[in-house]
């Protein structure tokens, strides 16, 4: 556990030395490379959450999937059962701030979507491995959610957040593609 807490700290620190314009421009490059896989393209319904920086930016994601008339579910925790469902987004003022300045779906505004309705999930992670594992935020909503979802998935990643190698947990799930700045990684075919 020490090994894990003392990578997000290194990875964030590295994350946050990014400037504006890069963010900006690796975020595009990433959304672009993810437009142009099958997994998006023959995807209806998305599972996202709303990014927050350094994250890769999800706002743009979220304004392609609108356009092109997917419906895009956003996640909602419940801490106190430390699960998560996800709920249909229509426009950003159906978010509200909560814990940890997340922004999340507001309840009475949005519908809940059942897990086997998600064509596409998108994992959000701190680091990855090019075999798919991740290293989450700490809180373990993702691994319990994907624990029998079967749908596909995929994270997306900054460069230097692929690593050689991360500390795997027995319930670590892997996701089926990473796309970054230069390459979509398929890592269970």
């Amino acid at each position: 556990m020490e090994e894990k807490t003392k990578l997000r700290k290194s990875l964030q620190a590295q994350l946050q030395k990014m400037s504006k314009p890069e963010y900006e421009h690796l975020s595009y490059k990433i959304a672009q490379n993810l437009f142009s896989t099958s997994l998006w393209q023959e995807a209806k319904v998305i599972g996202i959450t709303i990014s927050r920086a350094p994250e890769v930016d999800t706002y743009q994601i979220i304004r392609k999937a609108w356009e092109e008339d997917k419906v895009v579910v956003v996640a909602k925790c419940e801490p106190q059962k430390r699960r998560m469902h996800f709920r249909v987004l229509t426009a950003f003022e159906q978010l509200e701030s909560v814990y940890y300045g997340l922004y999340e779906p507001i309840v009475e505004q949005t519908l809940k979507v059942e897990k086997e309705k998600i064509d596409l999930l998108i994992v959000p992670g701190l680091a990855f491995t090019k075999s798919g594992y991740r290293l989450g935020f700490g809180g373990g909503y993702y691994d319990r959610f994907m624990a029998d979802y079967q749908g596909n998935n995929v994270a997306l990643a900054f460069p230097l957040q692929l690593l050689d190698a991360l500390p795997i947990e027995s319930h670590d799930i892997p996701v089926r593609q990473i796309v970054t700045t230069e390459e979509i990684i398929s890592t269970h075919e």
